[in-house]
């Protein structure tokens, strides 16, 4: 009978449900990889990136202490792409952070080179300083009404110049020891004698768990709502991918000194505003604000309220950046943080954030910021002069942005 034919399962195509061997699974990685494009476009492009380094740099990329300094050398620089993502989500930039930074930088060194403040007191200080800086910022573009990019412009001179009157346009150092450790410092040893740094492993497999948990958990909240989620097959190979890559780096960073404090910070940093923006209600606002204002002020969103906290969070972290920076260096300079801010959002965009707002996340900031740093770091290993850095990054931060569009062209159609 028709009706009974009209409701007998069609054959599934082979591998479709599991059962058709190398093919189906390899569907259902190009199925999902094409769903996720935006997800793990970068994430793959990073990883390729690495290899190739990797090869041409005969394996020195992938050295312990060459992966050490990597995280060191790019700790400000993913610091500021966190917030950064966060300002660009919402619908604005910031062209100001790379001299507030400086600006910070130099009263770090005011309060403790010259006035022999306790450096735990100044950091408490500075970072009140950069919050107070981003809060005004905040306050012209969500209550003045002045565009992000006039009022991030004036700052950008302004602190800048703020920052030669401070220093009287001269180096200043060296900082307390204490804070030094902070920027250039490693965890302590622990545990019995072995090969590797006892505590970094310790943290690096309870971070695997971690991933895994949040991972699994994720899935079956999104299917509880009837979301789209990976098929079983290519969520597992996510998986067992995270969880080698966390691996992977934990053996490197516990084979040399252990793991650096300020990854400590970076993880911290990325934990919390990570689930913030995917559970607390300021984040489905930033959101909301940056997809479409208007539709967001109908609903009650306050957007002005938001769009002040964003630029002072932003203030808050340009200030921390600042201390690292300073801290790395050992002395407070009026040259530093130039070009900054052209690092932390090329970062952003290279992560997956959009030029329209709305779209982004803080892990992605990270793997933004970790390409230019492999770039960096690999084209120094390969004796790539800086001219040719230059182009490089600028073509990769090109070809970010035009996938960007180009995927939401294909979306739309």
């Amino acid at each position: 009978m028709s009706t009974v034919t009209d409701k007998t399962p069609a054959a599934a195509p082979p591998g479709r449900n599991g059962t058709g061997g190398g093919d189906g699974l390899l569907q259902l990685m190009l199925d999902g990889m094409r769903r996720n494009m935006r997800q793990y476009g970068m994430l793959m492009a990073l990883g390729l990136i690495v290899a190739l380094f990797a090869v041409w740099t005969d394996g020195d990329l992938l050295l312990p202490r060459n992966v050490s300094n990597l995280v060191l050398q790019n700790s400000y620089i993913l610091i500021l792409a966190i917030g950064m993502m966060l300002v660009i989500i919402s619908g604005h930039i910031d062209l100001s952070v790379g001299s507030l930074t400086a600006f910070v930088g130099s009263m770090a060194a005011v309060f403790m080179v010259r006035n022999d403040l306790p450096w735990p007191v100044a950091v408490v200080l500075c970072l009140a300083v950069g919050a107070i800086a981003g809060a005004v910022q905040g306050w012209f573009i969500a209550y003045g009404g002045i565009p992000s990019f006039i009022v991030t412009l004036a700052g950008m001179l302004t602190f800048r110049g703020l920052t030669e009157i401070f220093l009287e346009g001269q180096t200043l150092g060296p900082f307390p020891r204490g804070l030094q450790k902070v920027a250039n410092g490693f965890m302590p040893e622990v545990g019995p004698e072995t090969n590797y740094h006892n505590l970094t492993l310790l943290l690096g497999f309870a971070l695997i768990a971690l991933v895994v948990l949040q991972e699994v958990r994720d899935r079956r909240r999104q299917k509880e709502f009837d979301l789209d989620v990976l098929p079983a097959k290519l969520f597992l190979l996510k998986l067992v991918a995270l969880a080698a890559a966390v691996l992977v780096v934990t053996m490197l960073l516990a084979s040399y000194k252990g793991a650096p404090i300020v990854l400590l910070i970076l993880g911290v940093l990325l934990v919390g505003f990570g689930y913030m923006m995917r559970n607390a209600v300021i984040g489905r606002h930033i959101y909301a604000i940056g997809g479409n204002l208007p539709a967001a002020k109908l609903s009650g969103v306050r957007d002005k309220k938001v769009t002040f906290l964003v630029f002072l969070n932003m203030g808050m972290l340009a200030a921390l950046a600042g201390l690292v920076f300073a801290a790395r260096f050992n002395a407070a300079s009026p040259k530093a943080g130039l070009n900054f801010e052209l690092e932390a959002i090329a970062a952003a965009f290279i992560g997956g954030a959009s030029m329209a707002g709305g779209v982004g996340t803080v892990l992605g900031a990270i793997i933004g910021g970790l390409v230019l740093g492999v770039l960096n770091n690999g084209m120094n290993l390969v004796g790539v002069g800086t001219d040719w850095q230059q182009v490089i990054k600028g073509l990769v931060l090109l070809a970010a942005v035009g996938f960007d569009v180009w995927n939401k062209r294909k979306v739309g159609s």
